[in-house]
């Protein structure tokens, strides 16, 4: 843990978290059930995506307000959702509310939700990531919480984005990996936090599991941000047919009992890994594990 870090990245050097889509099953008046929850059972951390559903400063808000303890962050806030100025200002405001708790993640997206979804023009992810962060930096804000450090981190994946985290962000949020990538990203970050997602389908049979991990990678596996990630880790086109080969699996979706789970949460960890969130794999995205977390629990926050 670096002292230089911001308050909430101290609290968060390592404990595990959890990723999930999971609030946005719930009705609004509802979603904070999910950080109250994951609260109680004592991960350090709550993760979620912005896609198709809710705007993640709005979630935020509706996770932070719910709990008490729990960090919340976005994995993550689209920039092609709302200018610099804008997301700096936000990040701010929920940060000084809730008694440093929240954490802003940042990435570029993909080209489908960045030009279909978005009707912007998905161009140079780096560049704009970079100007993104230039235009965060420098932003004026004459509100109480203008001088209260808060946290921001950035998807990367390979060595040009790490760069860049390392020169303008806090930290990085890889997502998709493996801990071999972790490695990677310790020596090109430095001291900068790490925080890795790591999808989990707890017990099942082995059908069962790759029913859901296949399922879990049908989109990712046709992204090109995602395939040239994986190319660097040493698959190939063979690893890239719809919803990804066993063998892409296995790297990416931990199978087995709670055990096996802590097992790949060291890895991460031996590997530089500050902190772990999990995305458990239930039988639908319907469905909130809540059983599953409640077995982890206890087991990864011993």
């Amino acid at each position: 843990m670096s002292t230089s870090w911001p308050s909430s990245l101290q609290r968060l050097d390592g404990t595990v978290g959890i990723w999930s889509f999971a609030s946005e099953a719930l009705a609004p008046a509802r979603a904070g059930e999910i950080s109250q929850e994951l609260e109680s059972l004592g991960f350090g951390a709550f993760w979620f995506p912005e896609a198709w559903g809710r705007e993640a400063f709005t979630n935020a808000g509706l996770q932070l307000s719910a709990s008490s303890n729990i960090i919340v962050g976005t994995s993550i806030a689209n920039i092609w959702g709302r200018d610099a100025i804008a997301s700096t200002a936000a990040a701010k405001t929920l940060n000084a509310a809730y008694d440093d708790r929240f954490v802003l993640g940042l990435g570029v997206s993909h080209q489908p939700l960045v030009n279909g979804l978005r009707g912007h023009d998905y161009q140079s992810p780096l560049n704009a990531m970079r100007s993104y962060l230039e235009a965060m930096n420098a932003a004026t804000s004459f509100a109480p919480e203008a001088k209260q450090p808060y946290a921001k981190l950035i998807a990367a994946l390979g060595p040009k984005m790490l760069e860049l985290a390392a020169q303008l962000a806090d930290g990085v949020l890889p997502y998709l990996v493996t801990p071999e990538h972790t490695a990677i990203a310790r020596a090109a970050v430095g001291d900068k936090f790490i925080g890795v997602e790591q999808a989990v389908v707890l017990g099942q049979t082995r059908e069962e599991y790759l029913r859901r991990a296949h399922d879990h990678l049908a989109t990712y596996s046709g992204l090109p941000n995602y395939r040239n990630s994986w190319k660097r880790l040493g698959f190939d086109e063979s690893d890239f047919v719809r919803g990804g080969s066993e063998r892409l699996c296995e790297a990416m979706v931990v199978h087995g009992d709670e055990a096996a789970v802590l097992a790949r949460i060291n890895e991460h960890r031996q590997a530089g890994a500050n902190h772990v969130c999990l995305q458990v794999l239930g039988s639908d995205l319907s469905k909130i594990p809540y059983d599953d977390w409640r077995a982890l629990g206890p087991v990864v926050n011993a």
